[in-house]
């Protein structure tokens, strides 16, 4: 078992028993479950929406190559400067070498999970950069040293009395200031911190292939902010944000708002296509988008877990997983948590490690059911279990476990030995890393041979 494995299994059972924890947890995706029914009242057909926004996703990713390409040239044709990364640490090299080249001493950040992804912070604060979140969930999470709770809500473990109590300790404001008011102590602190950075950094919902864009949504006006105010402007996103044309973001961005937050559509959508051009007022005089793999052509080489590339991060198998509500997304241990944090996680990072989270779910399908672009995370943590144990992953102890089993279940002569109380106890003795974490193994009194033959006596 590994270290990782070891250490969610032991925050999850903690985690799993705080019941003022799961509270908080229950209350936010409550709010969440009944205004979505309001986001999807704007489509004729949500699930056929859903179907046509899968299509264009693998069209997207099955030609990701040509798609990608097509965005540089379009991108650099307006003066934009595109980065490739292999990984991480190619990022953050790039990033660092910008920042050096502008003189840069405070950075400020929309909300993006990728830059998560590559520890962007932290490896800015070893260089005495200053970088600030700028989405209120997200600087929230930094005052509290905090990695973000949720791809859509960072949050969202927090109460309002949490946050300002929390305000109270790293600002010193008055620990009874009401959600509104801790807003807007949260607002005056940024807003001067845009017209000081030299640096913005955003992420991207999309990268959008014919015209070289990329296109963000939000609520807050943090990124827009993000672009418009710093001289320079970095953008750092996964491949696989790819959409073909601008025009599927009349699909795309709805969608994306009714699963993510509930909302038709979010406050703020912007498509950027490059730095400032001559006959234009405002924007950045440079602008970089860093185009990140950092794991994921190892999924797109992988047939069967392509799929999970489609991913638009709306959060919605999050919500609806009885997993991810019971041991929240901190005890994933993972950038991405929940059930697509469970998919993707051990191929960006290592299947060794993290193979106990494809482990972590129910299999009831309720992530597969509320997907926005359908992708069958169900079956993709089925084939990650299956791809763990063809790796030689699986331990000795599970080997022979399973060896055991095979063998007692394919001879009636050993499976008829002995009664059904016998059976029970001895399994649940031999077999205790199964009993652990799960209820004690069952046995009938009687067999199905006994059953038949005293239904059927001749």
């Amino acid at each position: 078992m590994s270290e990782k494995s070891i250490k969610f299994l032991a925050e999850s059972t903690l985690k799993s028993r705080d019941l003022e924890h799961r509270r908080k947890i229950n209350f936010n995706i409550g709010k969440y479950n009944t205004v979505v029914p309001f986001g999807k009242s704007q489509f004729i057909n949500v699930n056929l929406a859903r179907e046509k926004a899968k299509n264009i996703k693998w069209k997207a990713i099955e030609n990701l190559d040509k798609q990608l390409e097509d965005f540089e040239v379009a991108f650099s044709g307006r003066g934009g400067k595109v980065i490739w990364a292999e990984d991480a640490n190619q990022a953050i090299e790039a990033i660092l070498q910008i920042c050096s080249e502008k003189n840069c001493k405070t950075l400020v950040k929309s909300k993006s999970m990728v830059t998560e992804e590559i520890h962007l912070n932290s490896a800015l604060a070893k260089h005495n950069i200053e970088s600030i979140e700028t989405d209120l969930g997200e600087y929230i999470q930094q005052l509290d040293d905090e990695a973000p709770y949720h791809i859509v809500t960072p949050a969202m473990h927090k109460s309002k009395e949490d946050v300002a109590k929390l305000f109270a300790e790293k600002l010193g404001t008055d620990p009874n200031l009401t959600p509104q008011e801790l807003t807007l102590v949260a607002r005056n602190i940024l807003r001067k911190k845009y017209t000081e950075a030299e640096v913005g950094v955003t992420g991207a919902n999309f990268l959008i292939s014919d015209i070289g864009g990329i296109a963000i949504t939000e609520n807050e006006g943090n990124a827009r902010l993000s672009c418009a105010f710093p001289k320079t402007h970095i953008v750092v996103v996964g491949i696989e944000k790819m959409i073909p044309s601008i025009s599927d973001l009349g699909l795309f961005w709805p969608l994306l708002s009714t699963f993510g937050t509930g909302q038709q559509m979010t406050v703020y959508n912007s498509i950027v296509t490059g730095p400032r051009q001559s006959n234009e007022a405002d924007g950045p005089d440079e602008m970089y988008v860093i185009l990140l793999d950092n794991g994921r052509t190892n999924i797109l080489n992988n047939p069967k877990q392509r799929e999970s590339l489609y991913c638009i991060r709306c959060g919605a198998c999050l919500n609806a997983c009885p997993v991810y509500k019971n041991i929240g997304g901190h005890t994933y241990d993972a950038t991405y948590s929940g059930p697509i944090g469970s998919v993707i996680t051990p191929h960006l990072q290592n299947m060794k490690s993290y193979k106990h989270l494809s482990y972590a779910s129910s299999l009831c399908g309720n992530c597969t059911e509320v997907c926005a672009v359908k992708i069958n995370l169900h079956e993709l943590l089925l084939d990650n279990r299956h791809e763990s144990v063809e790796q030689g992953n699986a331990e000795l102890s599970e080997k022979i476990a399973w060896k055991a089993w095979r063998i007692g279940s394919l001879y009636r002569k050993l499976m008829n030995v002995g009664n059904g109380k016998i059976k029970s106890k001895v399994v649940n003795k031999v077999f205790t890393s199964w009993t652990l974490s799960r209820g004690a193994l069952d046995f009938s009194e009687k067999t199905f041979n006994q059953l038949w033959k005293e239904k059927h006596p001749k």
